[in-house]
């Protein structure tokens, strides 16, 4: 029997929301009837004291008891008035109003489309508030109709969002989804299962070529992403695809369509039937022909006798970092300065930008890092110009090349393939290159591994920086991490000014894992890891003054990089995630103004995290204070910024980024997606960063994680004082994993 001959009719005022997520909502009306469905055409929130008609049927829900479920639902008010006050930005009650008394519904609608300058002949519209409804309107335009486009397919509505703001400039994108749904995959936070599922269900069929083709191109560079590979084997691609589309034995159609896309340059097929996603491939062999091709020029060198000017400019040099000064003025185009925690990198470059001052004006000279930290502090020690990469990247789009004829990369270790080649094809071929780093860091996130690559293969010429310069006895974070990453556990219980060993272990546990059941384990574990959480919150409370004394006077920066928590993984007691929570709570208890998102609240003054590589609207410190318009800047994954504003009218929250100087403003809808809590973050976010006081917890519920460059990166981020909390027994069995980073890669197979 058809459920439409039951379906009722309910009419009512929704109360309160009681749980939403990607549309689906559960609410309750003025009447004490509870109800629940999927809203498409915008946020949940903007239903709230609406008169609305449900079409759908009574049930019983276990959690909510009886509720009525709707299958469609209809606002009861003018829905223009509606849908202009509460969904298009810049619509206030007494504006709508007035405009639809004064055009009427149809022509208003015509106005809003295809004449919206005649807007500004009315009082209240001047030309950024204008700027302002035309791109909303743009955009809930384009949601309707792909809405109504896709309603029969069962898109969320934050998957509807997503479609059609990023296709809102694109002409009749409902033919063009209709023709190949995989376009889809092309859409920053669509990945090729959302675009499949939906395909699906419009009836492309399973060994439909754009299927496979699509599926081929996420599964290789995912999993390149993912593993930090630049290529893989074949046979491992074709294995994955497999287990993605639960086929077997389709290997003629695989290498089919393979042929197609190495024919059409998306895949390149290597040697060893090793296959590369094209802009891995490209980035990495520029790299390899551009430092071979560098490594033989000879810059000519620069002073008579190097001994006479280190002295001169009362440059104290060991043994290895004059070599590598040596090795600049014997000529050397391309140098890769390589060095532990300790060994003295910043006073070798220090070194050699003052020798190449000799021949080039300070103005030539540009000293860059991936992290704002990194490019201050590189500033600071060598006193030489320093940037971001990506600022950098964007200043000098328009050109060719930099206008420099020295560039120092610093953190190298860092650099993924993509960004490095980006940054490399940008220095003009006969400029002198420096390039530092620390191989016993974490690789970088992304693919590719450049910097030990170099290293293996030999590419280029090298100083290896061994020796430690301790700053004095009672100072050992160089000490440990260094022997840390020999895989030997250090003197970690003495004490130190900056660094401290914090005992929070679980009695006899060896014996205890013998007698207990699995269940009473996991709860001994887990009141462990509370006694650590309890244990991280005593020395929160010892520095919480000085950082609010920092916040107070303004010292944005110096607050953001003063206190910070830092552990290996995301989820569970000691994740960040749940840090983050209990953090929030110490460091910004009473807000003046908060945005609830999901289960995440975002509090005016929080410390926060980018968590994208995405272009944002954005201006300069400076230019946001003399109320320029906003630009379009690259705004990358783990910048660490203070949220410092809330507009609710607009709803809006600007972000003030110190390290890169630039404000970034998030829409309300975009704070869960691209912005994370970060009192407490993971270990792979704070690579390149530092931090006065570094905490971290140590448990052996996070051992999958725990290896010597791990734990080498988490200690060398603290400038002032390191201090680890929890089990030792993790700590010393960490300190022995020895991990050796292999990532298959495109320069390796060259």
């Amino acid at each position: 029997m058809s459920n439409k001959q039951t379906d009722e009719t309910l009419i009512g005022q929704i109360d309160k929301i009681l749980f939403e997520e990607n549309g689906f909502f559960i609410a309750v009306l003025k009447s004490g009837d509870k109800i629940s469905g999927t809203y498409f055409e915008s946020s949940v929130s903007h239903l709230m004291d609406s008169a609305i008609t449900l079409k759908g049927r009574w049930e019983e829900h276990k959690k909510y008891g009886k509720s009525f479920k709707f299958e469609h639902i209809k606002v009861n008010q003018n829905q223009l008035f509606f849908f202009l006050n509460r969904i298009v930005k810049g619509f206030t009650k007494k504006l709508t109003t007035d405009l639809i008394e004064h055009f009427g519904n149809e022509k208003l609608v015509e106005i809003l489309d295809n004449d919206i300058e005649k807007l500004l002949e009315f009082k209240g519209i001047k030309e950024k508030k204008l700027k302002q409804i035309q791109s909303s309107w743009k955009k809930f335009r384009s949601m309707r109709n792909i809405g109504e486009f896709l309603a029969p397919y069962d898109v969320s509505a934050a998957l509807l969002t997503t479609i059609a703001t990023a296709m809102r400039d694109v002409e009749d994108p409902c033919a063009k989804i209709k023709n190949n749904p995989y376009i889809l995959t092309s859409i920053k936070q669509i990945g090729f299962k959302r675009a499949d599922e939906l395909a699906l269900k419009m009836g492309v069929k399973k060994e439909d070529e754009n299927r496979i083709a699509s599926a081929m191109d996420f599964v290789l560079l995912s999993y390149c992403e993912q593993q930090g590979n630049s290529c893989v084997k074949k046979s491992v691609l074709f294995h994955e695809l497999d287990e993605l589309l639960t086929f077997s034995d389709k290997t003629h159609i695989y290498e089919s369509i393979l042929i197609e896309m190495v024919a059409n340059q998306s895949i390149v097929l290597m040697k060893n039937d090793r296959v590369s996603p094209a802009r891995l491939y490209n980035a990495e062999k520029f790299l390899y022909d551009d430092f071979k091709t560098r490594a033989k020029r000879d810059s000519g060198g620069f002073v008579e006798n190097l001994d006479e000017f280190l002295k001169t400019n009362k440059l104290l040099l060991g043994d290895e970092q004059k070599e590598a000064v040596v090795a600049i003025n014997n000529g050397t185009s391309i140098l890769f300065l390589v060095g532990y925690a300790g060994t003295g990198k910043s006073t070798t470059s220090k070194s050699i930008l003052t020798l190449l001052s000799t021949k080039y004006d300070d103005k030539e000279i540009i000293a860059c890092a991936l992290s704002g930290i990194a490019s201050q502090r590189i500033a600071d020690t060598t006193g030489f110009e320093s940037a971001t990469i990506q600022s950098l990247l964007v200043k000098f789009e328009d050109r060719d090349k930099f206008p420099y004829a020295v560039v120092l990369i610093d953190e190298a270790s860092m650099i993924n393939s993509t960004l490095f080649a980006k940054l490399a094809v940008k220095i003009d071929k006969n400029a002198i290159l420096i390039i530092v780093g620390d191989d016993a860091q974490l690789p970088p996130i992304g693919a590719g591994n450049v910097l030990s690559d170099v290293l293996t293969l030999d590419l280029c010429p090298t100083v290896k920086l061994t020796k430690i310069y301790r700053q004095s006895e009672d100072k050992a974070i160089t000490l440990i991490a260094n022997d840390i990453r020999i895989a030997q556990v250090p003197e970690y219980r003495k004490a130190y000014e900056d660094f401290e060993f914090i005992d929070v272990n679980i009695e006899n546990y060896h014996y205890l894992k013998n007698q207990l059941s699995n269940d009473e384990l996991r709860d001994l574990r887990e009141a462990n890891s509370e006694a650590i959480v309890a244990e991280m919150l005593h020395k929160v409370l010892e520095h919480i003054e000085k950082a609010r004394y920092r916040l107070k006077n303004r010292e944005i920066k110096e607050y953001l990089n003063y206190f910070q928590v830092i552990t290996p993984m995301k989820n569970g007691t000691l994740g960040s995630n749940n840090l983050n929570t209990i953090l929030q709570e110490y460091f910004n208890p009473n807000p003046k103004k908060f945005v609830k998102n999901g289960d995440s609240e975002f509090r005016l003054m929080d410390k926060v995290v980018h968590t994208k590589n995405e272009n944002m609207n954005s201006w300069s410190a400076e230019g946001y204070k003399n109320g320029e318009d906003s630009a379009q800047r690259r705004i990358f994954n783990g910048m660490s910024g203070l949220l410092f504003k809330i507009d609710e009218d607009d709803e809006q929250a600007f972000v003030f980024y110190p390290n890169e100087d630039v404000v970034v403003v998030y829409e309300f809808e975009e704070l869960k997606s691209h912005l994370m809590l970060s009192y407490a973050l993971t270990i792979h976010k704070v690579q390149g960063m530092e931090y006065d006081i570094v905490v971290m917890p140590m448990s052996f519920t996070h051992f999958i994680m725990h290896n010597t460059k791990l734990i080498y990166t988490a200690i060398t981020r603290a400038k002032h004082k390191c201090i680890v909390i929890g089990e030792s027994g993790a700590f010393e069995s960490g300190c022995k994993k020895f991990e050796i980073t292999r990532r298959d890669t495109v320069l390796l197979e060259l």
